[in-house]
């Protein structure tokens, strides 16, 4: 009676204590940070009072509204770190229910400048809130249509990519986190397709090439060991070893896979093995299990029809125990060097239990120390099996392309849902190095050259503007020269395909022609302001001219502004990307026009002053336009013909130029060019070119060229 109300005591304080624990686990959830995560809760589960970490992830914060577990919160950092658009992960608040539903999800930090100071916030709170209700298993995909098999949500326009990673970041944690908790399952279709044990392969090895390559692998246990492993267990102190027996061994085990030819010939011969592979029927596979030590893996408690309590196999999470049918003893082992063992056995893995020969198993020992008449305690040692690669093959997984896909990194689901807008800006830049290489020949047809620019400034425009989002920025070149001295990964810039294949291009482009090719033919910016100038001269716009004694002051502002985003950028990015609002491009090609007024009024400004001067923010203010001009110097060739009397006395190209990147005494100054070609055309047209004119009527008269170079007719700019 004493004994009974003993334990009933102790079980009493033993259920205060837990209380206590769990009551000190548990806090508030006005206490939880930051903020907007807890707002997040909030809207999620208005009941929730406190919440407390999951035992064993203290990332999954329980969710209570007073004893009632309502669901989970986690946030998205604790889990991936998936680089967004400005190479930073963003972190995501995520609320699960106990059903694995998504009751709430909303970003609560990032760094995207096009979020910064771009698209309101909250039309990605209207897109994140698209997730609210669905399934935490569910596939889902931005853009298109939904499914039986995925549901598609709409995206943003203009950050099509950082909305993608917002995706994958919600939907990835929501399911690793279901599973972790067990709201969702797993899936079978986590598996590898089943491998195929190559029979028609054989290598003659002995037990030590066995035990070397993996083949045959081991596990000792000490009794040290074991009695370590109950320590803070109802078993700790019982049957322990002696001081000085802790480092006697236990159990030497080993086992191997005896379906491998390889394995199983060498270690049972010829005809065992052939006997033992004909007992087996198909999906079966067997396994050799041998030990020396005072430890029987078998027991000694085994009877017949029974199971063998001591070792099971585990694989994918599930495990397979053996029963006396499962059991072959085995006597005789041939392989040369191999040590005799006090235990030896076969088992059998049954058709029901679907292993899978070449992936990892663990053949889970256990050991068990009784604490009372009908209670025990257990250890469980792993002994980790993974047949070599050289014994099996596996077929390549069947995929549908969407299963195909979901299995890619994120930059290469960016890139083939972008493949139509790759493709065409592919066919583009073609188009334009035909234009540059054989600009000579092109050049002579000037009506054919203009219509062929203009034609490309259109698709520049509405295609790599408008539609693609493919308009390059000073962050771009401030973010890469960041990631050299931060720490440079592929990921953060393959993460946009078009900017980075615009890159790459331009890259190459400023070695050979420098920045004039992108400023004059790229630029989406540059071609909206060139083509509103067209259009301007089309109905006789009066043009002004800047003196060039004041153009070449005005070049140096565009570098002042990079030197200070630059400096600036050393200290804090995300101050630069607020200073780079100097660059018009986001208001009117990326977000096209529809943002606040003031950063609409700035960018109609300078297109309105663009209708009397041609491209002014290009040559005076472009900090990109300057950053491209530096590398400039190292190009390989200059491409742009001049003539001897370029400069003096003819100066009619300087005067045509409408970037005035043609200084007084007949040079071109390519860091300022944007390769018109319009002083080409000039230069091949002996109706036009001075020189040309001149050898032309020489030519008439019998003469090859004009006899003095006063000869020539001089242009002059006023």
């Amino acid at each position: 009676m004493g004994a009974g109300v003993s334990t009933a005591l102790r079980t009493v304080i033993c259920l205060l204590f837990m209380g206590l624990a769990a009551s000190v686990a548990a806090e508030p959830l006005s206490s939880y940070q930051p903020v907007a995560g807890r707002q997040v809760i909030e809207n999620a589960f208005p009941e929730v009072t406190e919440l407390q970490p999951l035992e064993g992830n203290r990332a999954i914060q329980q969710l209570y509204a007073g004893d009632e577990l309502k669901g989970y919160a986690y946030q998205s950092l604790d889990f991936v770190q998936t680089p967004a658009y400005s190479g930073k992960p963003l972190n995501a608040m995520v609320v699960l229910d106990t059903h694995g539903e998504i009751r709430g999800a909303k970003v609560i930090h990032h760094d995207e400048p096009i979020l910064l100071v771009g698209i309101p916030e909250s039309k990605m709170h209207d897109f994140t809130d698209q997730y609210t209700g669905l399934k935490a298993d569910q596939r889902v995909t931005v853009g298109g249509t939904s499914t039986e098999r995925k549901v598609a949500v709409d995206g943003l326009s203009g950050a099509t990519v950082t909305v993608m990673v917002i995706n994958e970041v919600i939907m990835r944690t929501a399911h690793r986190v279901g599973v972790e908790i067990g709201l969702i399952e797993g899936g079978e279709n986590t598996r590898p397709p089943m491998a195929n044990v190559r029979m028609d392969q054989f290598q003659q090895k002995n037990w030590q090439e066995l035990t070397g390559d993996g083949s045959v692998r081991r596990l000792i246990l000490t009794k040290g060991q074991v009695d370590d492993s109950f320590v803070g267990t109802p078993a700790e102190g019982i049957g322990t070893a002696d001081a000085d027996e802790r480092g006697d061994v236990l159990i030497d085990l080993y086992a191997g896979y005896l379906d491998a030819p390889t394995i199983g010939r060498n270690l049972l011969g010829e005809s065992q093995y052939q006997w033992l592979m004909s007992e087996l029927k198909e999906g079966e596979h067997a396994i050799a299990v041998m030990a020396n030590g005072e430890y029987s893996f078998k027991g000694s408690g085994y009877v017949r029809g029974g199971i063998f309590d001591r070792v099971q196999i585990r694989q994918f999470g599930d495990t397979f125990n053996f029963r006396d049918l499962d059991f072959y003893r085995l006597s005789d082992v041939y392989a040369d060097g191999m040590p005799s063992f006090s235990e030896m056995a076969i088992f059998i893995v049954r058709q029901q239990y679907n292993f899978d020969p070449g992936a990892p198993w663990t053949l889970e020992l256990t050991v068990k120390r009784q604490t009372g008449p009908l209670d025990s305690e257990f250890q469980v040692f792993p002994l980790e099996y993974q047949l070599p690669d050289t014994y099996y093959t596996r077929p390549e997984p069947v995929l549908t392309e969407e299963e195909w896909l979901e299995t890619q990194p994120l930059w290469v689901q960016v890139w083939y849902q972008k493949q139509f807008q790759v493709v065409v800006l592919g066919l583009g830049i073609a188009v334009l190095l035909f234009i540059l290489f054989f600009q000579d020949w092109l050049v002579k047809k000037p009506k054919v050259t203009r219509w062929i620019r203009h034609a490309f400034l259109t698709y520049t425009l509405f295609f790599i503007g408008w539609y693609a989002l493919g308009q390059l920025s000073i962050v771009n070149v401030l973010t890469f020269v960041n990631s050299l001295i931060s720490g440079f990964k592929w990921e953060t810039f393959l993460i946009d395909p078009i900017m980075f294949v615009l890159w790459a291009v331009v890259a190459g482009i400023v070695l050979l022609w420098g920045r004039a090719v992108y400023c004059g033919w790229l630029c989406p910016f540059g071609a909206l302001q060139e083509l509103i100038n067209e259009i301007a001269r089309k109905l006789k716009v009066p043009q002004y001219t800047v003196p060039f004694a004041w153009h070449e002051r005005l070049w140096a502002i565009k570098y002042i502004i990079l030197l200070v985003l630059f400096g600036v950028s050393l200290e804090s990015m995300a101050t630069a990307e607020r200073l780079a609002e100097v660059e018009p491009f986001k208001t009117s090609i990326t977000l096209h026009f529809d943002r606040s007024w003031p950063f609409v009024t700035y960018a109609v400004l300078l297109l309105v002053v663009n209708i009397f001067t041609r491209k002014v923010y290009c040559r005076y203010l472009c900090p990109l336009g300057a950053a491209l001009a530096l590398p400039t110097k190292l190009r390989v060739f200059d491409w742009l013909k001049r003539r001897k009397e370029c400069g003096n006395p003819c100066r009619l190209c300087d005067k045509e130029c409408e970037v005035q990147a043609i200084h007084p005494d007949g040079t071109i100054n390519y860091m300022e060019c944007h390769y018109c070609l319009d002083c080409q055309m000039t230069y091949f047209d002996d109706h036009k070119c001075p020189p040309l004119i001149v050898k032309r009527r020489g030519k008439r008269r019998g003469h090859n060229a004009p006899g003095h170079p006063e000869e020539i007719p001089v242009v002059q700019v006023n």
